[in-house]
């Protein structure tokens, strides 16, 4: 039997969701849930990056010196790495659903909170707990938008959702100029209240992961009306028995961090905390204390915010150009932002150029930079299967804030002595030196994982590639990975390579 027709089996009087996802073409539904997505991404990246152009104003209002605002930096980059932890396992537990509703509430009543501190502690406490939500937020909307897209728009998906956290950090920059005349305090209201507005939107336009419910045998028939926006020439009840073939097993069992070390897992999870790790350590540099730096070079205020907001544009058209090559060629593609970013770090670092050219520098350097960023976010999740995907991807974010604290804490370290600050950009290329080899290795194993075949189209044809077309003869191989197809195919099949695409969503 032939790859194409294994593609449509069903099990009798069951539907497969999996197959129902990966055969679609662009749907309203889809498009609805990428926008409203990309909204609450939009307000997530202002909130939490708008305190950097305002950071002069509020050392002056609150008396901080460099060290002292470094620390609220890191209070909400650590904020961060605790609420990917939570949300991730809330979001595999209770739904993307209500946690991304629970999360934005959470980040838009503390980013109000953030008007009325008085003192140090209060900023850095309050900071700390907007952390939560803003860090909880990325991981759920990847989870859930990776969940209803096809598996070759997969990378495309969330560098849109990085898109609009861009568009967010980039708007944060003209409106703190807008509302400079009111008082550092009034950013935070804005933003606050913008994101409690779009909570309430998510309320009822944000549907819930279609494998979650399938895998949890929750609300059938929400399954069905889901099922059917996405394959409108189907005929698709409740009644049906839904099934998501490619991630056989059971997914009522408690997580566990050692499922992400199972088969391959073992050296890509490494490996991305790796990478992320190290490429959160150069974003941060330029989120947290970019606009600082650029005034401690002789810039004004005013070009300080402007460059940063233009940059932060540059940085998403970066990681715009990097997304299909993402889809089509995996994560290797990665790997040239960082190999380019390296040197400009050493030239800003050591050569003394200023004025434009230092600027037009800066702009290329922030697009490499935040591309990459994006990049490493939109593979995040395509290495684990849905049942742990929201815990996988809150793993590596939350990892990934060891960087993001350790950053501003060196810059305000480094700030605060003689150093000359332009030596700040050439000790930080090693940073992308360590991305570039990471993402160049996972893009390998990628490879080994997935054929390019499989890269491109998401269907059988990697198993193809993967197993021969004898593999194929067994219903039971056609969508479940590893270990299981390895058992129900001997001694008839050889192995022509390593055949371990994503564990098994059983938990054990």
């Amino acid at each position: 039997m032939g790859w194409k027709s294994m593609r449509t089996i069903e099990w009798a009087g069951s539907m497969d969701i999996s197959e129902i996802i990966e055969s679609q073409k662009l749907t309203p539904f889809v498009v609805r849930l990428v926008l409203v997505s990309t909204l609450v991404t939009f307000f997530d990246g202002f909130d939490m990056n708008v305190i950097s152009l305002v950071a002069p104003e509020v050392s002056a209002a609150l008396h901080l010196d460099k060290l002292m605002m470094g620390n609220v930096f890191s209070a909400g980059l650590a904020g961060t790495m605790v609420g990917a932890f939570l949300f991730g396992y809330l979001g595999d537990r209770i739904g993307r659903r209500p946690s991304i509703i629970l999360a934005t509430i959470s980040f838009g009543v503390l980013t109000l909170a953030l008007a009325s501190a008085g003192s140090y502690r209060e900023m850095v406490a309050l900071r700390f707990i907007q952390g939560i939500g803003i860090g909880g937020l990325l991981p759920l909307a990847w989870a859930l938008n990776i969940d209803y897209v096809p598996r070759g728009y997969q990378s495309t998906v969330v560098t849109l959702l990085m898109l609009g956290y861009g568009f967010g950090d980039s708007f944060a920059g003209p409106l703190s100029i807008w509302f400079a005349p009111f008082g550092w305090q009034s950013v935070f209201i804005f933003g606050g209240c913008a994101a409690l507005a779009i909570s309430a939107l998510l309320i009822f336009l944000l549907p819930e992961s279609i494998r979650f419910l399938a895998n949890k045998r929750k609300r059938p028939d929400l399954i069905a009306r889901f099922a059917q926006s996405l394959a409108s020439g189907r005929r698709i009840e409740a009644s049906d028995r839904f099934v998501v073939s490619d991630e056989l097993g059971s997914s009522e069992q408690r997580f566990r961090v050692s499922a992400l070390f199972r088969g391959e897992l073992r050296w890509i999870t490494p490996l991305l905390w790796t990478v992320y790790i190290a490429g959160s350590t150069a974003i941060f540099l330029r989120v947290s204390w970019g606009p600082t730096i650029l005034q401690a070079m002789g810039f004004s205020r005013a070009t300080a915010a402007y460059v940063t907001s233009i940059s932060s544009l540059g940085g998403a058209l970066g990681g715009l150009l990097l997304m299909r090559f993402t889809d089509t060629r995996g994560a290797i593609s990665i790997a040239i932002y960082p190999v380019l970013t390296a040197p400009l770090l050493l030239i800003m670092g050591l050569a003394k150029i200023g004025g434009t050219p230092f600027l037009v520098v800066y702009f290329f350097l922030t697009m490499l930079i935040v591309g990459t960023h994006f990049g490493l976010h939109s593979i995040a999740g395509i290495f684990y299967p849905s049942c742990i995907r929201s815990n996988g991807a809150g793993w590596a974010s939350s990892v990934a804030k060891i960087g993001s604290v350790a950053g501003p804490v060196i810059v305000g370290a480094v700030l605060s002595t003689r150093l000359p600050v332009r030596i700040l950009f050439a000790l930080f290329a090693v940073f992308p030196f360590i991305v570039g080899v990471g993402v160049f290795l996972l893009g390998l194993l990628q490879r080994r994982m997935l054929p390019l075949g499989a890269v491109r189209q998401g269907d059988e044809l990697g198993r193809l590639a993967i197993f021969g077309e004898d593999s194929l003869r067994s219903l039971s191989c056609t969508r479940i990975s590893g270990n299981e197809c390895e058992s129900a195919l001997k001694p008839t099949v050889a192995k022509p390579r390593k055949e371990v695409l994503q564990p098994k969503c059983s938990i054990r």
